[in-house]
């Protein structure tokens, strides 16, 4: 099993929304290590920390877990989609997806200040400097390190 850190702005598409519906496509990825993640290494499965950016305050709100594996992601052929690209083509699709399914809001946010001042957390990719990725992988100690956090 593979651990993940998934960044969406709240007010796109936050926690609440995947509460609400419950599953959703993770559309619109377009930088390729983030596409690349997501079509060669996620699986079935993996268990993701649900990141809310450009929020106040930023940082972990909850947990979901991949429910579909990568799959092309039709928004890049749509052309009335932001995330249209014209050299992307149903023979050889350049962007991709996943499906996501929501497991649990965490009763506080997760703030990125206290990431940045857990020793524990001190390797997470989301805080090194210059790593502006909205997926990264994430150590299960990580990952254990975070529930623990949350839940506490």
């Amino acid at each position: 099993m593979n651990y993940w850190l998934m960044k969406s702005e709240p007010d796109v598409f936050g926690i609440d929304d995947l509460k609400r519906v419950k599953k959703e496509p993770w559309d619109g990825v377009r930088n390729y290590q983030a596409r690349n993640f997501m079509r060669d290494e996620m699986k079935k499965g993996d268990l993701v920390l649900f990141y809310h950016s450009n929020s106040k305050p930023a940082g972990i709100a909850g947990l979901m877990e991949i429910s579909k594996e990568s799959h092309p992601d039709h928004t890049c052929w749509d052309k009335k989609s932001k995330y249209y690209d014209p050299k992307s083509t149903k023979e050889n699709p350049r962007w991709f997806m996943v499906e996501v399914k929501y497991k649990k809001k965490f009763k506080e946010i997760l703030s990125l200040e206290t990431i940045k001042n857990t020793k524990a957390l001190s390797t997470m990719k989301i805080v090194q400097k210059g790593n502006r990725l909205s997926i990264t992988p994430v150590t299960k100690k990580e990952f254990d390190y975070v529930l623990k956090l949350a839940e506490s």
